[in-house]
This record gives structure tokens, sequence and C-alpha cells, in this order.
């Protein structure tokens, strides 16, 4: 998937759309940079199509990691709302998992809030659950919610 110059305003426009503000779980575009300046932060885009987007077209997903010894954490991935049904998030997964498999991961990870109805694909991908962070998130209205932490074994 393609790293054009403007993939950040595409990447932060697909996160508003998608990410519900009750949840807080949006990134700010500051802290996507600054993932991004570490060096083992990656990303990828995706388009309606399901390949990268051309120059200038508009984005219809993303996802964002960080790779560490022998494991990569998937910290963001969505799909904007007009684009959802169309196996655009398995399609990233898919890639995430071949992209860090080239960087050495045996496993993934990813934490979400309990209850996120992103779990079944999650877990259709094959991630299963390890572990729990009771009240580990707070949202914008001050309610605390559970984290759940997923790991795939890559095979």
């Amino acid at each position: 998937m393609t790293e054009p110059d403007d993939d950040i305003d595409r990447l932060m426009a697909i996160m508003q759309a998608a990410f519900d503000p009750a949840y807080g779980e949006a990134w700010t575009r500051r802290q996507v940079e600054d993932a991004l300046l570490l060096g083992n932060c990656f990303y990828a885009l995706i388009a309606d199509h399901g390949g990268p987007p051309a120059p200038g077209e508009a984005a219809s997903g993303f996802y964002l990691s960080r790779h560490g010894v022998e494991e990569e954490e998937l910290l963001l991935l969505a799909v904007a709302p007009q684009s959802r049904r169309l196996g655009l998030a398995s399609k990233l997964i898919d890639h995430l998992a071949q992209a860090a498999a080239r960087r050495g991961a045996q496993r993934l990870l990813l934490e979400m809030r309990r209850g996120n109805p992103a779990e079944i694909l999650y877990t259709n991908h094959g991630f299963l659950p390890i572990g729990e962070r009771p009240r580990y998130y707070r949202t914008p209205g001050g309610d605390r919610l559970d984290a759940v932490t997923f790991c795939r074994e890559m095979k």
C-alpha cells in the first residue's frame, strides 16, 4: 500500500468519520505523527476498490501498528462508515499480518474496549482474548470501560 504526501490527511479524515466520539478512541494528528516518527510504527491505507488509493484519491480505511521484538501491536484500524461491508477491514488485517511477518513478528496483539462490535472481525481472523484490564479506558463523559487484550499467533 502506498505512502503519498497526503497520507496523514487521508488517515485523519477516516479516523474522524469512523470513530464514535462518545468513546474518545480517535487519535489526534499529533499522536499519529509522533507515533510514525518513532520508526517502529507502520500504516497502510486502502481504497474502496481494495487496493491502495491513487495519489489524490480518497482512502476508505487504514491501520496503524507498532512493531516490537517478535510481535506487532495493532494500534488503530478504521474503515469509513460509507465503505463498510466491502471486506476492507479484512484486507487490512491480512496486509498487516503479511507485513508484520516480514518484520519478524510471531504474533499480533491488539487491545479494545469490551463490547466493541469489531471483536467479531478480529476473532474471525484468529485473534483470541488473552487478558483484561478492568476500567482501563475513560470516555470523554468520565465512564470507565474494561479493555480486552487479544493475540493472534502467526503461522
